[in-house]
């Protein structure tokens, strides 16, 4: 049922560069996160749902996400590969598991990078009004791919120096809200409101925890840092150094400038009311010519998160012609490894040519097809770290998390009242969750009717180390 030999590639394969200190590691993967995009984009969503209560919403959701961390730390310290996610289900629960969770991340990574594209535009029209945002989207995807091509290392201080700006816009946006705030933290705690309709009333724990289901996708993407294990210094322990810090700090630069504006905010129901609620926020305090320069700050942040995921995908796509997951000529072309950069071009131009084109797709289409998919890739994490532990296949971890079981389990729980929240959303919800199955049936049957025919599926790790294959046929 297993085979032990090793799946390394010969060692005259080429191999991804080692160029990337744990720092830098951490930098692109903030960058995919990117907190000021996050409370720009996603937080006003969760302020609309839970209103003042979205401040308990970020707290939840933090806690979820030191769980999901804890458990991407020891994952990622025992399989660092950029393969991700699914290599490290492929290793722990088996092959199929791991087809399907590759077929989940292969769809909504390619997706995403169009549905955060899309956003430039909305924040450019504040200097060139009318700008197309498939057009704007396409051109900044298109950029960002060019640039994904060169070194990586150079890519991480590209990524640190854009990050910076849109960490001084996040102070910027939490100093006008701390200043002059027009009501108190108790205020937020223990009466927290919310809008029905025209009017403003208590917000129920029920909204409030619904809503954390959106603040745990605005966390997202601390566990991206993986994805550069072999381009990472001992990576082992640095990865996941690189997980709990990306962790920390979102947290940080998300729930402090999101408590500020809820603080800070003149009144609470122009607020919930405005079509853009943190541009109603920056010019009530500070005025149109700040808004101006605090949206092109967001743009870029934006520009800087599309260049991060774009890198972290196409080390995906890498690993997929490696593993031979495609027909021999694909799998080898997604396989190369560009001779001066060490960067995989082939698998980061065919990257940006798919997000590119998806710039044209109907945004509520991209939406619902990658609003449930995390979740169960999440999920997939959580049984993969308890079987782990189980079958032995990560007791090499470098990094143990601690009161072990208790935070892939009650990641779990959390995880299922998520779900539980989608099904009742016949909106996006119940379509995505639709969408999600429709998908892992497609993988599992693709691995069953082409992988498993041809033979087995390969799974190889770096040329410069072996990595033994403990995964179930």
């Amino acid at each position: 049922m297993s085979d032990p030999s090793p799946s390394a590639p010969p060692p005259s394969a080429p191999a991804l560069r080692r160029g990337l200190k744990v720092l830098g590691t951490l930098l692109i993967t903030l960058s995919a996160i990117s907190p000021a995009s996050s409370v720009f984009i996603i937080a006003p969503g969760v302020v609309a749902q839970a209103g003042s209560g979205a401040f308990w919403s970020f707290v939840i959701a933090a806690v979820v996400g030191v769980f999901m961390a804890f458990v991407y730390a020891e994952l990622a310290s025992a399989y660092p590969l950029s393969g991700g996610e699914y290599a490290i289900v492929a290793r722990t629960l088996g092959r199929l598991p791991g087809f399907v969770t590759l077929g989940l991340l292969l769809v909504t990574q390619l997706l995403i990078i169009a549905v955060i594209a899309l956003g430039v535009g909305t924040y450019l029209e504040v200097l060139i009004p009318g700008l197309s945002a498939p057009v704007v989207a396409a051109v900044t995807t298109a950029a960002a791919t060019l640039l994904a091509v060169f070194d990586v290392k150079l890519n991480a201080w590209i990524t640190g120096v854009f990050l910076a700006i849109e960490m001084v816009a996040l102070v910027v946006v939490t100093a006008l809200g701390l200043a002059d705030p027009a009501r108190g933290l108790g205020e937020l705690i223990s009466a927290p409101v919310a809008a029905a309709g025209d009017v403003v009333g208590p917000a129920s724990f029920g909204i409030i925890a619904g809503a954390a289901a959106v603040a745990i996708f605005s966390y997202n993407g601390y566990g991206s840092a993986v994805y550069f294990g072999e381009e990472t210094s001992d990576a082992h322990r640095g990865i996941a150094r690189a997980i709990l810090w990306a962790l920390g700090i979102t947290v940080v630069a998300e729930l402090v400038p999101v408590t500020a504006v809820l603080l800070g905010s003149p009144s609470l129901p122009d607020l919930f009311g405005s079509a853009n609620m943190m541009s109603y926020f920056v010019t009530a305090k500070a005025g149109s010519t700040v808004n101006t320069v605090i949206s092109l700050a967001i743009a870029l942040a934006i520009l800087n998160a599309v260049l991060a995921i774009i890198l972290i995908t196409s080390r995906m796509v890498f690993s997929t012609g490696r593993d031979a997951a495609w027909p021999g000529s694909v799998s080898k072309a997604l396989a190369a490894i560009h001779p001066k950069t060490g960067t995989p071009w082939i698998a980061t131009l065919a990257t940006g040519a798919f997000g590119t084109a998806l710039c044209f797709a109907d945004k509520d289409f991209l939406l619902v097809v990658t609003a449930t998919s995390i979740v169960a890739v999440y999920a997939a994490l959580c049984l993969a770290a308890l079987n782990g532990r189980r079958n032995g296949t990560t007791s090499h971890a470098a990094y143990r998390m601690p009161l072990f079981p208790v935070a892939p389990v009650l990641a779990l729980l959390a995880l299922a009242y998520v779900v539980w929240q989608n099904a009742l959303d016949p909106v996006i919800g119940r379509p995505s969750l639709l969408i999600t199955i429709g998908i892992c049936v497609v993988s599992a049957l693709y691995y069953a009717l082409v992988l498993r025919r041809r033979g087995r599926w390969e799974l190889h790790g770096p040329a410069e180390e072996v990595v033994l294959d403990e995964a179930p046929r």
